[in-house]
């Protein structure tokens, strides 16, 4: 994957984000524990027996993971 498609997948998963919660972080505890859920589920699919990884829902969570560190950037609570 290239740069630019990855920086869109974030981008794209970041407004999916903001359309579903709005409101952002309600602050820096929230927003670490979203980031650190993202993260758990990153790293489960980055763990599983190499026959049962699937790349492109290890892409999904990267992107999440990007996605929600971008916001917690963003509103720098």
């Amino acid at each position: 994957m290239e740069q630019q498609t990855a920086i869109n997948a974030i981008k794209q998963e970041l407004e999916r984000a903001r359309r579903l919660f709005p409101e952002g972080f309600k602050n820096e505890h929230e927003a670490i524990a979203v980031i650190r859920e993202e993260y758990i589920e990153l790293e489960r699919e980055v763990f599983k027996q190499p026959v049962s990884r699937d790349r492109h829902q290890m892409r999904e969570e990267a992107a999440q993971l990007g996605a929600m560190a971008l916001r917690f950037l963003m509103e720098c609570l």
